[in-house]
């Protein structure tokens, strides 16, 4: 039996907790704006070539074309929609049962592991439900294939001038790339003789459209892809690199070079602006639900990585998952803006962060859940705060720094009634 004195100060002790809990503020999730990159392909068609002259030797024949989603990569996007629906449930953005049309609105660039990736996603998160898959018409979408369109095309000259200024001394770049290059070298190289792009120096060159691009880089960085994607994949070993990589450190070990690619091209703050200004703005009005964005609470913007490369460039923000390289973008991995409203007050904010699955965990197919989940990092500023449902970030404030390198002149207007 407790003493009176001592039971009045667990008393108070109960109290002061009561009265701290009560304190603390309830966070509301109110709207999820997603770009998510497509799940695991082979090589593209124009990747293969080139890889394959490079190297003097035919590259594994996947069970899909080149360049579409197959059906492993599929079940890994089933996944992590599975967990994204439940989750956002959780939350209280989604209720119960298939979605009303003011819950989801999901664009998909028209490319075929694009849809693919996109109805999958859907598959996870609303099974049986015959949510649609909004695409345009043409080949080609202002949002994500902006190189088509004249109002955001790059000028060859001052897209050279940007690559040479951020490339700096390019031997030197190639010089501290040696660990990566030489691994890659022995793993999918018959001889020297074979591979004579590994010697030689890199060099800036343009295609015949202006496009500026690391002659040299640019192939090994699409040998990298390709590794990747066959580890993910769940290729045989001996389909990986003829069985000279059998483990996921090795699959790090080559992944620089996939940065070093971006960080001269599509991380060249000039191209961001020119091809992403569209987009950063149309996922920015999104998020403060804006007259101009469709009337959803997730927003599912599903197309590829050179999209999230050029949006997080002119968002300032980059991401080291473990396993991976700096700033990689993994098969399925997706670029996430949340908007939360405090209930006591009615601040709202901004939640950014980048979530992506392990190689091992794609290569398995693992199911999502507490013991497996999703790689992420999230982006913050002065004025943030840490809190049990994430970094929140004032949300003016946020969009406002998200949004300062925009090249406005680059936006044009994005209609979203789409089949």
């Amino acid at each position: 039996m407790l003493f009176p004195r001592r039971a009045f100060t667990l008393l108070c002790a109960l109290l002061l907790w009561t009265a701290q809990a009560a304190a603390q503020p309830t966070y509301q999730l109110e709207q999820v704006v997603e770009l998510s990159r497509h799940g695991v392909r082979p090589p593209t068609p124009g990747n293969r070539k080139e890889i394959e002259a490079a190297t003097q030797r035919p590259w594994p024949v996947w069970s899909t074309r080149d360049g579409e989603l197959t059906g492993h990569g599929y079940a890994a996007v089933v996944n992590k929609g599975r967990w994204e629906g439940e989750h956002y449930r959780q939350l209280g953005l989604l209720t119960a049962g298939c979605p009303q049309p003011q819950d989801v609105y999901v664009r998909a660039s028209p490319l075929q592991r694009t849809r693919a990736t996109a109805e999958a996603l859907l598959d996870g998160a609303f099974p049986g439900c015959g949510v649609p898959v909004h695409q345009v018409a043409d080949k080609a979408d202002p949002l994500f294939q902006t190189d088509a369109f004249a109002a955001t095309a790059t000028n060859p000259a001052q897209q050279r001038a940007a690559v040479e200024a951020k490339a700096g001394d390019l031997a030197a770049r190639q010089r501290a790339l040696q660990p990566a290059i030489q691994a890659l070298k022995q793993a999918v190289c018959l001889s020297d003789a074979h591979c004579a792009l590994f010697d030689q120096p890199w060099q800036i060159r343009q295609s015949r459209g202006g496009h500026a691009y690391i002659a040299g880089l640019s192939v090994m960085a699409s040998m990298a892809e390709t590794l990747r994607l066959a580890w993910s994949e769940n290729l045989p070993l001996s389909q990986i690199a003829w069985g000279h990589i059998t483990r996921p450190a090795q699959i790090g070990a080559i992944l620089p070079l996939l940065t070093a690619n971006y960080d001269l091209s599509n991380d060249v703050l000039y191209s961001a602006q020119r091809r992403g200004s569209i987009l950063l703005n149309a996922m920015l009005e999104a998020a403060e639900s804006r007259d101009a964005a469709p009337n959803a609470r997730w927003l599912l913007l599903v197309a590829h990585d050179t999209n999230i490369a050029m949006v997080r460039t002119l968002m300032g923000f980059s991401w080291t998952l473990p396993g991976y390289a700096r700033g990689n973008i993994p098969p399925g991995g997706s670029l996430v803006l949340e908007r939360w409203r405090d209930n006591a007050s009615g601040e709202r904010f901004l939640r950014v962060y980048f979530q992506a699955q392990s190689l091992d965990d794609l290569r398995r197919l693992q199911p999502i859940d507490a013991a497996h989940p999703l790689l992420r990092e999230e982006w913050r500023q002065a004025g943030c705060r840490v809190t049990p449902v994430g970094t929140l970030c004032p949300l003016k404030r946020a969009v406002r720094a998200l949004g300062r390198q925009i090249d406005r002149r680059a936006v044009t207007p994005v209609s979203y009634a789409l089949p």
